[in-house]
Formats: C-alpha cells, structure tokens, sequence
C-alpha cells in the first residue's frame, strides 16, 4: 500500500477508510459486504484480493469526476496489482513502485502518464479552468484507448501554442515523446489490470509534477 502522497495524507490507511473511498458516493453504507469480507479474509491469508476489488475502485474512479485517482484509490490498486503479479508471476510485467516509474513496461501505465501530461499541459494552457479533459474523457481514455487519444493529441498542440513560456512548451512536449516513445499504438482496448495500471500511472505522474526539481 505504500506510495508517493503528499504530506496531508496518513502513513497508512485502515481497512474501513481503503473500502470506503471505492463505495459508491464514498459512504460506509454503501460498502459491498462480499468486498469487506473478501478483502479481510486476503489480508489475513495473505492470499490475492478479490477481482471483485479492483473492479470496485476502477468503477468509483469513472464516476467520481472531480477526484479520479484519490492517494487512498491508488494504493489499494498498487496494492491488488503488485499481490496478484507475486502470486501469478509474469517475466513481461513488472511490480509497481511507490513513485513514478519511467521504465514501467506497462502500456497501461505509459497511457495514465500520458493523460497526466496532456492535462497538465491544458491546465497551463488555460489557467482557472473550471473542468479538464480529466472530467470529460477519463473514462474513455482508461478502457478504450484508440477513441479519445487522437483527439487529445491535437488539442496538445493547440494547447501547447498558446503557452507564453516557450522553454516549458519545448519540456512539456518532449515528456509526450519520451511516454509516446515506449508503445507503438494507441490499443482499441485495455483490461481490467491494465485499466489499474492506468490510473496509477495517471497518479504516479500528476504527483511528479508537484515535486521540486533540482
């Protein structure tokens, strides 16, 4: 469960608070009791989370628009991904870090950090923006891929021109290139596991950008 967060955020999360950011509406009430009992049976058997788990949280991140990928979503989908990946290992996967991973071979991942940095570059593009292409296409970028990427590629560049700080542009567009540069097509769909890896990867690269740089 460890992972990059900012300070505000507690060490650890406990049980009820990890279950009940992926209830619908983030209410106790509405905590599916299969998932609570499943999730506690793992932890104590030290066996992989219910499917059923990350379905939960991949499900509130498409209906909550405002936040998407909370620090307490993220973890709990590290965590789903990186048990599952050591009970079932797999020479082409590669567990998932506590902060951004450049290397991560992931298509999924690459995606998430590339929305991340599309919707940096519109958020400095047009500061005060009231919603982002994170409300508007989120959804679609996260399981379909190939519908929303192209589109998003062109309002890049008309984003990108309208930056005063030309220097930025230049930095901004050559972390596109670096992302764009691990796959060779945008995919027509992406799984459930992928679709985690995603929204990590979306997380992991919307917290880089908050970190100082030397």
């Amino acid at each position: 469960l460890r992972i990059v967060k900012p300070p505000k955020e507690p060490e650890f999360y406990s049980i009820w608070r990890l279950l009940v950011n992926i209830a619908t509406q983030d209410k106790s009430e509405n905590i599916p009791p299969n998932v609570a009992g499943d999730f506690m049976r793992s932890i104590l058997d030290g066996t992989p989370y219910s499917e059923t788990l990350l379905q939960s949280a991949l499900r509130r991140i498409r209906s909550d628009a405002e936040n998407r990928v909370k620090p307490v979503r993220a973890a709990l989908i590290k965590a789903y991904l990186n048990r599952y990946l050591r009970a079932h290992p797999n020479k082409k996967e590669k567990e998932i870090e506590m902060a951004l991973d450049t290397e991560q071979p992931s298509i999924g991942y690459q995606l998430g950090r590339l929305f991340a940095v599309l919707e940096k570059i519109q958020e400095e593009a047009s500061p005060g923006l009231n919603a982002t292409i994170r409300e508007r296409y989120y959804g679609s970028a996260c399981s379909s891929p190939v519908t929303v990427f192209g589109t998003l590629m062109r309002l890049k560049n008309h984003h990108l021109a309208k930056l005063d700080n030309k220097g930025r542009a230049v930095n901004l567009e050559k972390l596109v290139s670096e992302i764009v540069g691990h796959f060779a097509d945008f995919p027509t769909h992406l799984d459930l596991h992928e679709q985690g890896r995603f929204a990590i990867g979306y997380y992991h690269q919307r917290q880089d950008f908050f970190v100082k740089k030397d």
